[in-house]
């Protein structure tokens, strides 16, 4: 059976990092959106006299935002039409809430719940201020608004998102991601997986 397989979570979660341990031990077509849409989404902004950074602002959820998701959701249908797993990588908010969305993505793909598995993946940390710490420390350009605006940003955050999909209770878990990433962890959610 075939495995989608969805690794979200806000910022600093260190969901493609955990993603990474488990892709190494389970052959799948790995999506990470920033990795899909970024560079378009860097070059438009700058086209536009915008900060190439910018994924905060109203003007990218407006005109970017959608253009990066829906890229990634046409690439993973077309590796569950070839019949690979997939592992997607981003927070997913607006689509989670969206009960048709996964339902569109596999029949866009032709295949059915009997053929592929799908599950979601939330990574979580204990506390607002390990995620504020993780993200200063990756020191990436694209996290400047919310570390600027981390009063603001901070009210928004929800570390397990609303999941609306009709997919088993059981389907959906919840991976505390604070403190160091054993390999016993990682076996736990290997088994989630398989």
């Amino acid at each position: 059976m075939q495995k989608l397989v969805f690794f979200v979570g806000v910022a600093g979660t260190g969901k493609t990092t955990v993603a990474e341990k488990v892709a190494d031990r389970m052959p799948c077509a790995f999506l990470d959106r920033d990795t899909v849409g970024g560079r378009f989404v860097e070059r438009f902004l700058e086209m536009n006299d915008l900060d190439p950074n910018d994924r905060d602002s109203t003007f990218y959820k407006e005109n970017l935002r959608d253009l990066e998701y829906d890229t990634t959701k046409d690439i993973c249908i077309e590796n569950l039409r070839a019949g690979q797993n997939v592992f997607m990588i981003s927070p997913f908010t607006k689509e989670l809430k969206n009960q048709q969305w996964i339902e569109d993505v596999l029949s866009a793909s032709g295949k059915t719940k009997d053929e592929v598995d799908v599950k979601v993946v939330v990574v979580t940390l204990e506390d607002i201020n390990t995620q504020r710490q993780r993200i200063e420390e990756r020191g990436t350009e694209r996290d400047t608004w919310k570390l600027d605006n981390w009063d603001s940003y901070e009210t928004r955050v929800d570390f397990v998102p609303t999941i609306n999909w009709d997919i088993p209770k059981n389907h959906v878990h919840i991976f505390d991601n604070s403190g160091e990433l054993t390999e016993q962890k990682i076996d736990q959610l290997q088994s989630f997986l398989t």
